[in-house]
């Protein structure tokens, strides 16, 4: 995956600065913006893991902090609702202008609620995907409650938010109420998937059900069953981020013709980024898939270990030639199940076993086979397995040949 910083001007020209993620090894099938919550920010880990799980279907996703918020410029307290549904027009046009116009929008909280503004405000997009909305951005009144009295009175207030304080102003508030979020909904005719979890205490189930009402079909809803508002755990977001891929693929991904354009000429790409630990993309011929080191390791446990993919190859090889090998025979297997793990052990009798230098690369493998096979038959299949090609490759000499490009 190519991570990028990128900056671009909204409409007052202050200058926004965003993330752009790329999938490794391909040109992405379309674009995406993530419109985060309210005084959130790009780098929240919800939003940077549902952005993973898009690339890793082959989007392109931008991230990037609304006026006054994180690395961007402005003050947060001169901002609006408004402001953010113009962020994000600004947003579309940048990708427009030196990528490709986006095609599907994503937001989380009062992120969500800009983004059905937004994509009402952006020819471009053909879906729309929302995560824990409200139904009307006047909601946001009741996170600030506790100055809402002093903001009517002086006309501002400094409001704690998770732990920060905000300036918030008495335009904002008169801003919210122009805006009518069911009017909108109603009018954008653009598939809509509304996320929500029955559990979140900041932003009711209910307001789900008023926005999908006020929507047309297309229009689809997915339960965030057990999650926060915020997406705390990482498999809430995983698993958020994997269903809107899954979803906007519909609408928005590759057509069935179209050949994925490919930056190299090797079936395998690995792509690690400096911020993400040990959580790669991987692009394994047309297939993407995650790779990450388990948790005990530092890693995120989002993936197999390198070692569990080489095991998975050699497990995979096996039952096909196993399966290829039963077909030629007419040998009735009607299963086979190889199961793989890796370790370092010492070799057999080695003079020396003492030394870790005497310990060896080991890979256990159990087959079980499934159909009416007399001991015979299961004999040879045992030798047909230490056939296979990625066995052989394992105990052939081998070399890697690594060559710097770029």
């Amino acid at each position: 995956m190519g991570l990028q910083k990128i900056t671009f001007k909204n409409s007052d020209g202050q200058t926004l600065v965003g993330r752009l993620e790329l999938p490794a090894d391909q040109h992405p099938h379309s674009y995406a913006i993530f419109a985060h919550c309210f005084t959130c920010n790009k780098n929240l880990l919800a939003v940077k893991n549902i952005g993973k799980a898009l690339t890793s279907h082959g989007f392109g996703v931008l991230r990037f902090d609304f006026t006054g918020l994180g690395e961007s410029d402005g003050d947060f307290a001169d901002t609006n609702f408004s402001g953010n549904v113009g962020d994000l027009v600004a947003a579309a046009e940048f990708l427009r202008d030196n990528y490709e116009a986006p095609t599907l929008i994503i937001g989380h909280s009062l992120g969500g609620a800009a983004s059905i503004f937004a994509a009402s405000e952006i020819p471009s997009i053909k879906a729309v995907a929302t995560i824990g909305a409200p139904s009307n951005p006047v909601h946001v009144k009741h996170l600030l409650r506790s100055g809402v009295d002093e903001i009517l009175v002086t006309g501002k207030a400094v409001i704690n938010l998770s732990g920060r304080d905000f300036t918030i102003k008495k335009q904002f508030l008169d801003d919210l109420e122009t805006k009518s979020l069911p009017e909108t909904a109603k009018a954008l005719r653009k598939p809509l998937l509304i996320m929500h979890s029955p559990q979140d205490n900041t932003v009711g189930i209910k307001n789900a059900e008023e926005i999908y009402i006020a929507a047309h079909h297309p229009k689809s809803f997915v339960s965030l069953d057990g999650a926060d508002h915020l997406l705390s755990k990482k498999e809430d977001s995983i698993y958020a981020g994997n269903v809107i891929a899954g979803w906007a693929m519909r609408y928005v991904g590759p057509t069935e013709n179209q050949e994925p354009k490919l930056k190299t000429k090797h079936q395998v790409v690995a792509s690690l980024d400096a911020e993400d630990g040990f959580t790669t993309q991987m692009k394994l011929g047309n297939h993407y898939m995650v790779a990450d080191e388990p948790e005990s390791f530092g890693g995120n446990d989002f993936g197999p270990s390198p070692y569990e993919l080489v095991s998975a190859g050699l497990s995979a090889c096996t039952v096909m030639t196993i399966q290829m090998y039963s077909k030629r025979k007419g040998w009735p297997v009607d299963n086979v199940e190889v199961h793989t793990s890796y370790s370092k052990t010492h070799a057999q009798d080695c003079e020396n076993c003492e030394q870790d230098s005497a310990k060896i690369d080991t890979f256990h493998r159990e087959i079980r086979l499934t159909g009416d096979l007399d001991e015979k038959q299961k004999a040879r299949i045992m030798q047909i397995a230490d056939k296979c090609p990625v066995h052989k490759t394992l105990h052939s000499e081998t070399q890697v040949i690594s060559t710097l490009v770029g």
